[in-house]
């Protein structure tokens, strides 16, 4: 009789934070990953003072290297794309300081599992790419036991050397949390992503090209509104805006429309300085804000405690609204009109969620960017 084959081990989140706290780690901060987000979960619900969710991960390691400096022993958690935000921090922050970090990275896009096209080049350099900024590296075990004696010897090696550790994370490792529910709560009193997406399709002309933000946004996007003056943004997330300013300031287009996310627009607002200051005119950025990271789980970001439309007044932009129903989006897309003075904002107050079946895009990234400047070519 043939055995079964062996299921994959994986560790229960609850397990992974009880064992990085018994070995003394924490506080925990950064950005969410899908493969890490049953851990995120766990630490809001019982840890809640012991994570923060970060704009960025740069900004993560930093806030950990002031823990540090603080006396604590901080993780920072965060997706392997989010590596290059971080490199700086680790570098010629950390590096420089000796200010040691634990780093929890996920592994998206490792040699010989299949992800999607953006996290291919990233997955195969990631241990490359820790080695030559010389932080030590292993992935991260995935029974207790080993899991304990592995971050003895991280904390041992910090605390030696001063330097920081980090463990890599591939998929399917850490088991889904059976706690309470993270999520924020729906409010079914306001549209759906896809419903705001519909909104602005439905009013801009037909040739006036579309820039959508990483994630959901993007394979909605597609779905439901395909056409070559769409360009579809995956990962780099949180550089759709400024994609859409070079496209604004360099293309004949009497308009460009980003559509952005609460997340996206977080990591990279310095991008709100930049465009204000740059004064775009045909420029409209569409903020859709669930106030969650409904990519990897619908963790939340926290935006709701930021007034977009304040910010990006006083980055220069010219007119901006805060709507939160499609009347109120539709005055909006109304008074963005081509002609109308710009840059203009328009945060979008829409509830999480997406559809379950929603699939992967059809277009590769190369045949989207190829197609996209042919469409907007003059």
């Amino acid at each position: 009789m043939t055995a079964a084959p062996a299921l994959p081990r994986t560790l229960d989140p609850a397990v992974i934070v009880r064992t990085f706290r018994a070995a003394g780690l924490g506080p925990f901060s950064g950005v969410p990953c899908s493969f890490l987000g049953p851990v995120i979960s766990c630490l809001q619900q019982e840890h809640p003072a012991d994570y923060l969710t970060t704009a960025n991960e740069g900004e993560a390691v930093a806030i950990a290297a002031g823990a540090r400096l603080a006396g604590r022993l901080p993780v920072v958690i965060l997706q392997n794309s989010g590596l290059g935000n971080a490199v700086n921090p680790l570098t010629s922050l950390c590096h420089t300081l000796r200010l040691p970090v634990l780093l929890l990275i996920t592994w998206r896009g490792r040699p010989g599992s299949p992800d999607e096209p953006q996290h291919e080049l990233m997955g195969r350099i990631t241990p490359g790419l820790l080695t030559a900024m010389e932080i030590r590296h292993e992935v991260l075990p995935a029974e207790r036991a080993a899991l304990a004696e592995r971050l003895g010897v991280a904390v041992d090696h910090m605390r030696s050397t001063r330097l920081p550790y980090a463990f890599v994370v591939p998929k399917g490792l850490v088991a889904p949390y059976e706690g309470p529910d993270a999520r924020p709560a729906p409010r079914p009193e306001r549209m759906l992503r896809t419903e705001a997406i519909a909104e602005v399709m439905r009013a801009v002309d037909a040739r006036t090209p579309v820039i959508a933000t990483t994630g959901k946004t993007a394979r909605e996007l597609e779905r439901d509104w395909d056409r070559p003056e769409n360009l579809y943004v995956v990962g780099s997330m949180g550089c759709a805006s400024s994609v859409a300013l070079g496209v604004a300031l360099h293309a004949s287009a009497r308009q460009v429309v980003v559509l952005d996310g609460d997340g996206a627009a977080l990591m990279r607002m310095e991008a709100l300085a930049t465009i204000g200051r740059a004064g775009p005119a045909g420029l409209v950025h569409v903020l859709l804000d669930n106030e969650a990271y409904d990519s990897t789980g619908t963790q939340p970001t926290g935006s709701a405690a930021t007034d977009f439309a304040a910010v990006a007044a006083a980055c220069g932009y010219r007119s901006t609204a805060d709507v939160d129903d499609a009347a109120g989006l539709r005055a909006a897309l109304a008074e963005a009109r081509p002609g109308a003075a710009g840059p203009r904002l328009i945060r979008v107050r829409i509830a999480p969620g997406s559809d379950p079946r929603l699939g992967r895009p059809a277009l590769s990234p190369p045949v989207s960017a190829a197609r996209f400047q042919e469409a907007i070519a003059p």
